[in-house]
């Protein structure tokens, strides 16, 4: 096999990958979009405890694993 056949199989993979990573991240989008939600919810339901809860397991999803800093919930007072 060639450089040059190498490097365009490289860049198929490279751009398979990339696709891949895209839906992951929209996913995660999705999926804390609807924890928002669910966050929201439980704030106008007077379930403050679990609205906390959800919300540090939202604030760990956006530092840990999207490497994201914090944004303010859409229920929480603007700072």
């Amino acid at each position: 096999m060639s450089d040059a056949d190498r490097i365009k199989e490289l860049e198929l993979e490279l751009q398979r990958l990339m696709e891949e990573v895209d839906k992951y991240r929209t996913a995660t989008e999705d999926a804390l979009q609807q924890l928002d939600w669910c966050i929201g919810f439980f704030t106008g339901s007077n379930k403050s405890n679990i609205a906390k809860s959800l919300g540090a397991n939202r604030a760990y999803i956006r530092r840990h694993l999207l490497n994201r800093a914090e944004a303010n919930m859409p229920t929480s007072p603007s700072s």
